[in-house]
Parts: structure tokens; sequence; C-alpha cells
């Protein structure tokens, strides 16, 4: 009886074995090319929402790629691309525009969304493998790739729900300290110009929210706990 299972059960371990190769992997990665964030003007938003945490001080990495982006890893450190402190000496960007990116990735690991993760990405590829021995008996030719499209249909749905979670925590947090919501939402006006992430994708596709989804998330929040920008 229990042979019926092993495929699942082999997918399973698979999965927490390629998630824990890519977790290593990202961590060299990271190691290799990133340094302690040092910049003097950023200190005083970091600072008010170290205390809105009732921490010393947040520690934030530089990751020295060229893209746009932030960043929670799976052990709990949070980074800025150099691309998004380039947009920062610019102007393009300010300090508490930074700080609203910060306080989404803190979100992400106050959360546990690298946990979730891990379990989601073992288990995408138990259902994964299931799917296919079950539609493959229909449709012996395509059975393997409508469970890839099932399931990452599943998976993207959950991404966007961390997404939100950590827009969440995020609004929380600039309002706890004293810098509001209003950074966090003029970024993600900016943010498909800085990235070049537009996208024509369905939304139901998309592994992020789209970003009027986004706000208007935010202010139904702000709308909720009362918060003023």
């Amino acid at each position: 009886m229990l042979w019926r299972f092993l495929p699942f059960i082999a997918a399973l371990a698979w999965g927490l074995l390629v998630w824990r190769f890519s977790v290593w992997r990202t961590a060299r990665e990271l190691d290799a090319r990133s340094v302690e964030l040092v910049e003097p003007r950023l200190r005083p938003v970091l600072n008010r929402m170290a205390a809105a945490l009732d921490l010393p001080r947040i520690r934030v990495h530089l990751y020295d790629v060229p893209q746009v982006n932030g960043l929670a890893a799976p052990d709990g450190r949070i980074f800025i691309t150099r691309g998004f402190l380039e947009r920062f000496h610019r102007g393009e960007v300010t300090a508490e525009e930074i700080a609203s990116v910060i306080a989404h990735e803190l979100g992400h690991v106050a959360l546990g969304h690298s946990r979730r993760r891990q379990i989601t990405f073992a288990v995408e590829n138990a259902l994964k493998a299931g799917l296919a021995l079950t539609i493959g008996r229909f449709i012996p030719r395509f059975g393997g790739s409508l469970a890839a499209f099932l399931t990452g249909l599943v998976t993207s749905r959950l991404s966007r729900g961390a997404e939100f979670e950590a827009d969440a925590y995020a609004t929380a947090l600039l309002a706890k300290a004293g810098i509001g919501a209003s950074a966090q939402k003029s970024l993600f006006g900016k943010l498909e110009r800085l990235s070049g992430s537009g996208s024509a994708m369905p939304a139901w596709m998309m592994s992020h929210p789209k970003t009027p989804d986004r706000i208007r998330a935010i202010e139904a929040n702000q709308a909720k706990w009362g918060i003023t920008d």
C-alpha cells in the first residue's frame, strides 16, 4: 500500500533538497557580492523604524547588482541593490521610499515567508508529480505540462498573498515610526519605470500583485487602522 505514495514522498523530499541547495547557493552569492550598507542619509529613517520595533538598529546590506530591488534572504538578512541606492543618490527616490522597501522586506522575515515558501516549494513538487501521474493517464503527452501550469497558478496566488501581507506589515511599521505610508505608495508609482518590470501578463498568473491593487490594499488598511499619510 505504501508503494503507491512513494512517488509523492520522493517528490516532496526532492523539493526540500532543491530548496536547501537554492538557499545555500543564494547565501554564497549574497556573501560574495554584498557589504553592510553605510549611508548616513538613510540612518535617520532606519533609526526611526528600529525604535518602532524596539531594536538597537536595523542592519541592511548592499547587494552589488544594477537592478532596482530589495530582498529578504532566507537567513533573515535584508538587502537593497546597488541599482536602488544609485537611484537614491540621483534623487529619483527618497530616503522614506527606501525605508518602505526595507520595511516590506522586514515584513517577509517577521511573517516567516521564507519558511512558508520552503514548505510550499516541496508540496508543489509533490502536487506536480501527483497531477502529472493523474492527468497523464488521460492526456499522456501533456500531463506534465498541464500539471506544472496548474501548480504554478496555485503558487503564484500564494506568492501574491505574501506580498500583500508584507505590504501591510510595512504600512503598520511606517506609521508607527512616524514615516507614513505616502512614501510606500509613491514608490509603487515609480517602480515599473525604475525597474522595467511592467507586464501585460494577467494578474492571476503573476507572482506579485499589480501596482494599483497593492496601492488600493494599502489605502484600505490605512482606512481600517485609522492611519493617515
